[in-house]
Parts: C-alpha cells; structure tokens; sequence
C-alpha cells in the first residue's frame, strides 16, 4: 500500500464554544496520546499567521523494521528500518463565532429562542424522524426541553402555592420571589450540568442549516466555501474532509457549494469526507432542509469522493447505523460506507466508567486521544502515513511494519 506524504485535512469541528486556537489546542494533545500509544514520533507546528480558517502542519514519522526473512535480508541479521514521514496541512474550520452569537443573549431570551427552535422543529417533521430512524436521538432532542419545561412548571407551582392553599393572593408577594430564586439559584446551575443552555443553541443553529433563512450564516457558508477552496489547490497525495457532530451540517454545506459551483473540482484528486458522529440527519430531517438533502447528494455522487461515516453504538447523540445518503433522500445515491466503532476499546476501563455517563463527552470521543490501539484513532485518520481509507478496512495496519 502506497504511503501517503503530504496530506491535506479540512476539519469541521462540532458545536463547542472553541475557536481554531483552542481546536488547535485540543489536536495537539489528542495526536501526543495517540503518538505515545501507537509509538510513532510527531510534532505539531504552530498556527500559520493571518490563516482563515487557521491552519498549521503536522508532521508524523516512524520506522518500521522489515520482516526477518525478508528479500535482501540475511539470516540472524538485524533488518533495516524503513523511514516513513507524513506531512498533513490542518484547516479547522470553526463555526465558534455562531456559538457565541446564539449564546450571547440573556438567559430568558436563550429559553424563548431554544423553545421557538424546538416547536419549528416539531411542525417541520424533525422529531418524528428523529424517533422513527434512532429513538435515542430522539430523547436527546426532548431532554433539555422537557427538563426545562418542567422546571418552568414547579416554579409556577411555587409562585402559586399560598393562592392554591387558600391563603391571600398578598402571600404570593414572597412566594413570587422565591419561585424567581427557585428557578436562578436551584434550576439554572443544575441545568448547566447538562449543557440546557447550549443545547438550546445548537437546536436554533439546526434550524438555521436546515431552513436556511438567515442572512448572517448563508453569507458565512459562502466565506467558508472560498477559502476552503484555496486550501484545496495545494498539491496532496490525499485530501481529507473530516466533520464531527454539528460540523458534519457545516461541512454538507460547504463542499456542496463548491461542488454546485465547479462540479468537477475534486477531478484528479483523492478525496475522503469522513463524518464522525454525524449530525446531518439532526438537520435533514426537516422539511425545510431541501438544500442540505441536494447538496448530501452532489457530496455522495462525486465520484472523487469516498464518503466513511463513523459510527458509535454507546453514542447517543449520532444515528446508528442509519445510512446518511439514503435517508437524506438521496436513496439513488452511492451509499456513504460505515465504519462502526466502540468507544469503550478505545479507553481504559477506569477512563471509560468515568465518562461513560456524560453522554457529550462519549460524543467527543471521536476526535480525542486513545488510552488504547484500537480500530479507530482521529490523529492517524487525519495525520497518519497510511490513506484514510484503511480504516474501512479491519485487517488493514494502521501503521507500517
């Protein structure tokens, strides 16, 4: 298999209030577990300066000793190593600036704008296909805004508790203000243990990728298109497109505009879009989201490119073994090829009982370092010697030797 030398990433990080230096930050120690745990050497360059979106290298190398017996090899001698080095150019494409925006307002017009998101959501068929393809999508969707709602209804009890005992209405003078403190000091700090807030934000933001009625991000995609297009005409053995969770919208967007534009740009060029933990459906499910669902088309039917989809069982927040392509209505479409995984092989036990209950950190797992070798690593799919789609393949190596 031939090694590759010089590879180009464009990654699409989720929905995490993090810019490019902090996702930078983040893949630095992500690919030193991953260095250590598979034995090779890296070094992580800094930040390209005045880069959008930012951009740095990453240069993986390692030897590998021949098998003894080996052509050329004598018995009992000492195989020679064989020197490999892979230079992979980094783009992260963030979308931090939106997570900011949607955040940016106080805590009441965050819970009216998440409560707005979920109704449209509900009228434009979304939960329904979220429980018909993967019910455990579905409860993700519901949780936050039934936890909230119900919150919201105690702390009405609490306002109205003297009126409801048959106690003048004037007690409800003090009975108001503790529902308030109720609700600011008791349910808000506990909802933030389950990230309420910034879930209400990432349903308006799926609103916006699927219906595409706001000026701000269209205008922002159509940036993002032209400079990934500049990233794309440096010369590579291999070019990757990898998108985690909301990013995966992010990313159907931008590489279908560039291909709605010149629809023979990837011509020449091996290219592998690999979505890990994919939230397209979060956003193509929507009746709206004609757009997305054209554009997952023009993305499955290049033939440049091969589409991996990653997948985790003890994911909740992705759509197991849903196939992508089909059920964005693309069903005449090449299928994207699945590549399922366990997070639990990718840990320790003692690291993996630690997380295994925060369901946003198993999630993030996909672009986090290993404990372990294991059948999937993001470091070695982005920055390894051998082509991405090895990792399609389970009887393939992931380094050589």
């Amino acid at each position: 298999m031939r090694l590759i030398k010089k590879r180009i990433v464009l990654h699409f990080p989720g929905f995490e209030p993090l810019d490019g230096v902090a996702h930078r930050a983040r893949y630095e120690r992500s690919a030193r577990q991953s260095s250590a745990v598979w034995g090779y050497s890296l070094e992580v360059g800094t930040p390209d300066g005045g880069s959008d979106p930012l951009s740095f290298e990453v240069t993986t190398s390692g030897a590998a000793l021949g098998a003894p017996g080996a052509a050329g090899a004598t018995p009992g001698e000492e195989p020679a190593p064989v020197i490999w080095q892979t230079k992979s150019r980094i783009h992260m494409v963030d979308h931090d600036m939106f997570v900011r925006r949607l955040r940016s307002g106080n805590t009441l017009s965050q819970i009216v704008a998440g409560f707005r998101s979920c109704a449209q959501i509900m009228l434009e068929g979304g939960m329904r296909g979220y429980f018909r393809h993967a019910w455990r999508f579905g409860l993700f969707f519901l949780f936050p805004f039934l936890l909230t709602a119900l919150a919201i209804a105690l702390t009405a009890q609490i306002a109205v508790a003297p009126y409801s005992l048959g106690f003048s209405p004037w007690h409800m003078l003090w009975s108001g203000p503790l529902a308030l403190c109720f609700f600011i000091f008791a349910f808000l700090p506990f909802s933030e243990r389950f990230h309420t807030l910034h879930l209400f934000a990432d349903w308006q933001m799926a609103v916006a990728l699927g219906r595409m009625h706001r000026a701000d991000f269209n205008d922002w995609l159509e940036e993002r298109a032209d400079a990934v297009r500049k990233a794309l005409d440096e010369e590579a053995d291999e070019y990757v497109i990898s998108s985690h969770s909301m990013g995966s919208n992010v990313a159907a967007h931008v590489i279908g505009i560039l291909l709605e534009r010149e629809p023979e740009i990837f011509k020449g060029k091996r290219v592998v879009f690999a979505s890990l933990g994919s939230a397209i459906l979060q956003c193509a499910l929507l009746s709206s989201a004609s757009l997305l669902r054209a554009r997952v088309g023009l993305i499955a039917r290049c033939p440049e490119i091969s589409w991996v989809d990653v997948q985790c069982l003890t994911d909740s927040i992705n759509f197991y073994k849903v196939p992508v392509v089909a059920v964005s209505g693309n069903a005449d479409a090449p299928p994207a090829k699945m590549l399922l995984i366990r997070v639990k092989q990718m840990l320790t036990r003692e690291h993996y009982r630690k997380i295994r209950k925060d369901q946003l950190r198993v999630h993030r797992q996909y672009v986090l370092g290993p404990d372990l070798k294991a059948s999937f690593d993001f470091t070695l799919l982005t920055s390894g010697p051998m082509p991405a789609l090895v990792f399609t393949n389970p009887d393939e190596k992931r380094i050589p030797g």
